[in-house]
């Protein structure tokens, strides 16, 4: 079991355990898309606009971790939110 940890949260490039990265230009949009919709809620064309950056961002995001992750654990996480934007994006 240890093996199989080391492997799938040992960077690929610094030898380092690697859970959390600081975020990249594109996450730092989506957070700050995220927070406008949180403190600003309304209905209509900025609510649609920030909604799109958001989850258009976060598709992105989890495209980069999934072809460019440092390690296993950060591409099955950029994975798992784009399945998860892309399924709430068609239900």
């Amino acid at each position: 079991m240890r093996r199989f940890l080391e492997w799938f949260f040992r960077n690929r490039e610094t030898g380092a355990i690697t859970i959390a990265q600081w975020p990249t230009l594109v996450l730092w949009i989506v957070i700050v898309a995220g927070v406008l919709l949180w403190i600003w809620p309304a209905a209509g064309k900025s609510s649609v606009a920030l909604t799109i950056v958001m989850k258009a961002g976060l598709i992105i995001w989890g495209a980069d971790e999934i072809f460019r992750g440092v390690n296993p654990w950060r591409r099955c996480l950029g994975a798992a939110i784009v399945v998860y934007v892309v399924t709430t994006v068609l239900l």
